[in-house]
């Protein structure tokens, strides 16, 4: 029998609850198949509905140190973010710095594990097929909330603000971000006040998709949105939640105050009394604040060059971290004109073709010719972060066998020439058309540095490269006025680090979706709100993600050879250029470490799906700290 051969019959064993998970990674690691496959046919048993395994224990959030703690005792908790806030309504978010604010605030039905294992937040259980939760066709679920929640003043959560929610973000006039992962729900209904039944137009393999994790499944209070207008704007600047903190005071793009909601359901948590989210400065500073001077917590995306951050540790304050993720730091092409006029004057309207991108060789040639390995070895951590050759990364069952990625910098000439493209001076040029661009990002040192690495590349094969920075905090704001985001992506391209939120990620691939009517793509139409701010129309990836989407496949394994195929075509087209697979790199102060300051968990459950702040609820101190 061969290996693949015995893994299909263990997954089989496993999916239809013959044997413990604990049995199916004993037997799969006898066979060689590594520990993070086996652990995503674990996950994947769980997500299509398999029966609970005998043996296994309930998914559990990291709680290290909370025994006979009670709540505030541990007084004030200091976050660092670089990337300051601009508001905290995670459903209109374009910038994690904006979901991770709202995370101490309102919650979703389910949260991953940094295993990816669901993890039930406000359900009293997950829905299954075997605790009738989850109908056998997938296309419907009950959700079973979770008794005596309440909103943060007061009002009880109930199956209302469940529907409410789904019915916000599927309401065009919201410019809800998430509408697209949203409106593959097809109905809502609630049954009593703990009870959802929710339906979908056909199988749904990824039903959990729009309910999970900090990204897509934040819950809205009903009451509270109505009473304010009824169009969400208050959720920005003053929402109330179920989580574990209520906003005192909000000063956008510099800093929020919470402190412990009273009214939350565990009556001994949060451990500290308020939080302090500081924005601004830059990741040296931040990091130094943590692992030098000690006095802040915890400092937010430190992304800096490990030379740099490694000494910081020597001071004893505490440690630096890194954990592998499904994060793509790239290089995005605008496939439409950012200097022709559209309708209104819009600026990057679809119709309008970019005039050097619009040409796949110059596409094929800018990923040839920048050197990924060089920008990984000069200004990235080798723990947990790597080369990407794929616009999916960091699930290894969705990582394409078929691709690959050389830097080849003869070649790209060749192919640049081959089109058509030929020197006149320094830069070249075809049809009167010059080989130039404005490259885009924010502002970072690492950024900047690899910016400059990429425009000396493509410039010695005749591109002509002029860098742009943007501030984080107007870059990632998603507001419908703000023409430098990057929704309205009013550059040639622009580079930042996009993540995966789910183990299906059908919200990521949505991104390069344009659909028959265009409407998938970020324009004055929608507020902006589009998920493709590339403008990319290709009718072949179109019919994919539709095949994808339709409830038509029911195999996981069908699924996951669809996602890969999807990621081929992607990566064959030059979408992008994906440059590096990042981790998620943080500093934590020793005081709220448990154990090794190097190797302690420290309650965040730092994973590849779900936002920094999922845990905070369980977030405390293993020694006082003095200010």
């Amino acid at each position: 029998m061969t290996q693949q051969d015995s893994l299909a019959g263990l997954v089989a064993q496993l999916g239809a609850g013959q044997i413990t998970r604990r049995d199916f990674i004993a037997r799969g690691m006898a066979i060689g198949v590594g520990a993070s496959m086996l652990g995503f046919f674990i996950r994947n048993a769980q997500t299509v509905g398999a029966a609970p395994h005998p043996q296994d224990a309930t998914p559990a959030a990291p709680a290290m140190g909370l025994e006979g703690k009670t709540r505030g005792q541990d007084g004030e908790l200091k976050l660092l973010m670089w990337q300051a806030p601009t508001h905290m309504s995670p459903q209109v978010a374009s910038g994690t710095k904006d979901y991770l604010a709202g995370a101490l605030v309102v919650e979703p039905l389910i949260n991953y594990l940094p295993d990816g294992t669901m993890y039930p937040k406000l359900l009293s259980e997950l829905p299954s097929i075997e605790n009738g939760g989850l109908a056998e066709d997938l296309t419907s679920a009950t959700l079973r909330l979770l008794p005596d929640v309440v909103w943060s003043d007061g009002t009880p959560f109930t199956a209302a603000d469940v529907v409410f929610t789904w019915e916000w973000i599927i309401d065009p006039a919201h410019n809800a971000t998430n509408l697209g992962i949203w409106s593959k729900i097809s109905g809502m209904t609630a049954v009593d006040d703990l009870t959802v039944e929710v339906t979908y137009p056909a199988t749904e393999i990824a039903w959990y998709e729009p309910l999970a994790g900090l990204y897509n499944g934040a819950i809205y209070p009903k009451h509270y949105i109505e009473a304010n207008g009824g169009d969400g704007e208050i959720m920005r600047s003053a929402p109330i939640g179920t989580g574990p903190y209520v906003v005192d005071s909000f000063a956008p793009n510099d800093q929020i105050i919470y402190s412990a909601n009273p009214m939350y359901r565990d009556p001994n948590k949060p451990a500290f009394a308020s939080v302090n989210m500081k924005g601004g400065g830059e990741p040296v500073t931040v990091a130094q604040s943590v692992l030098e001077t000690g006095d802040w917590d915890y400092a937010w995306n430190v992304v800096i060059e490990p030379d740099v951050v490694m000494p910081m540790e020597e001071a004893g304050n505490g440690s630096f971290r890194v954990v592998a993720g499904t994060g793509i730091e790239r290089i995005n092409f605008n496939f439409s004109d950012p200097r022709v006029a559209g309708p209104e004057g819009q600026l990057s309207y679809y119709e309008n073709p970019h005039p050097i991108f619009s040409d796949p060789a110059v596409r094929q040639a800018i990923n040839l010719a920048i050197d990924r390995d060089l920008i990984v070895e000069r200004f990235y951590d080798p723990r947990g972060e790597r080369v990407a050759k794929d616009l999916l990364n960091g699930i290894p069952a969705l990582e394409s066998p078929n691709t690959t990625w050389t830097y080849d910098a003869d070649q790209a000439s060749q192919i640049l020439e081959d089109a058509g493209w030929v020197m006149a001076g320094d830069v070249r040029e075809k049809d009167g058309v010059r080989l130039e661009f404005t490259y885009t990002t924010t502002i970072n040192s690492v950024r900047q540095k690899t910016q400059q690495v990429a425009k000396q590349n493509l410039e010695a094969i005749g591109f002509a490269v002029t860098l742009a920075q943007t501030d984080s905090a107007i870059f990632f704001d998603s507001a419908v006025g703000n023409a430098q985001n990057l929704r309205h992506m009013y550059h040639d391209a622009n580079m930042f680090t996009t993540t995966l939120s789910s183990p299906a990620p059908i919200s990521f691939l949505e991104s390069f979706y344009a659909g028959a009517d265009r409407t998938n793509i970020a324009q004055q139409s929608n507020g902006w709100a589009g998920p493709n701010t590339q403008r990319y129309i290709n009718p072949e990836y179109d019919v994919l993600f539709e095949q994808l989407t339709s409830g038509t496949i029911t195999d996981v394994a069908e699924f996951n050879a669809l996602i890969i195929q999807m990621n081929d075509l992607l990566v064959n087209d030059h979408v992008a250029a994906p440059l590096i697979n990042i981790g998620s790199k943080y500093c934590m102060h020793r005081s709220m470490i448990h154990g090794d300051v190097a190797t302690g968990e420290d309650n965040t459950g730092t994973g590849p799906l779900d936002g920094v702040y999922w845990n905070i609820t369980n977030w405390n101190r293993s020694e006082p700290v003095e200010r």
